[in-house]
């Protein structure tokens, strides 16, 4: 395929189009029993106020085929903001045209821009795949560090206890 593709904020009006996306990514993870995620709940979280999180979509044809959703965190180590992708999905049919790639390169260009010390994602431990992927572009995988996860009924004891 020699389709072209256009890289772009996200708007308003992709929000149920990233919910789409985001939908078939839990799907391919094996991850949907922990979807809650609704355009109305996510169109807040990009676009509020206070806005949690952005995203940049990847068109081909017109339609959306592609996110990147990231947020900004902070290394104490380096005293510095860093770029965090939260998740990056190509639907299959539009893979290896490149998108996944740009979609990095467009995030690592932002994290320069924005003077950030790091730009990290997690890849999960059998996508040989992903792995080999971010490796080629010059990504460490770091084998030394663990997620650590509290959320839901664990969060709200967590967070009650003296």
């Amino acid at each position: 395929m020699s389709e072209s593709y256009k890289l772009r904020v996200a708007e308003p009006r992709d929000v149920p189009a990233i919910v789409g996306l985001i939908t078939e990514l839990a799907e391919f993870e094996h991850l949907t029993h922990l979807l809650q995620i609704t355009p109305e709940k996510l169109l807040p979280q990009l676009f509020g106020a206070r806005p949690a999180a952005e995203c940049l979509v990847a068109e081909v044809q017109g339609q959306v085929v592609a996110f990147a959703l990231f947020f900004t965190n902070f290394s104490t180590f380096l005293c510095q903001p860093g770029l965090y992708l939260e998740d990056l999905y190509v639907q299959p049919a539009w893979r290896r045209l490149g998108l996944g790639k740009a979609l990095l390169r467009r995030l690592g260009r932002l994290a320069v821009e924005r003077g950030c010390g790091r730009f990290e994602w997690t890849v999960l431990d059998w996508n040989a795949n992903a792995i080999g992927f971010y490796q080629r572009m010059g990504a460490t995988v770091l084998p030394d560090w663990r997620i650590c996860r509290v959320s839901g009924d664990v969060l709200a004891a967590f967070a009650d206890e003296p």
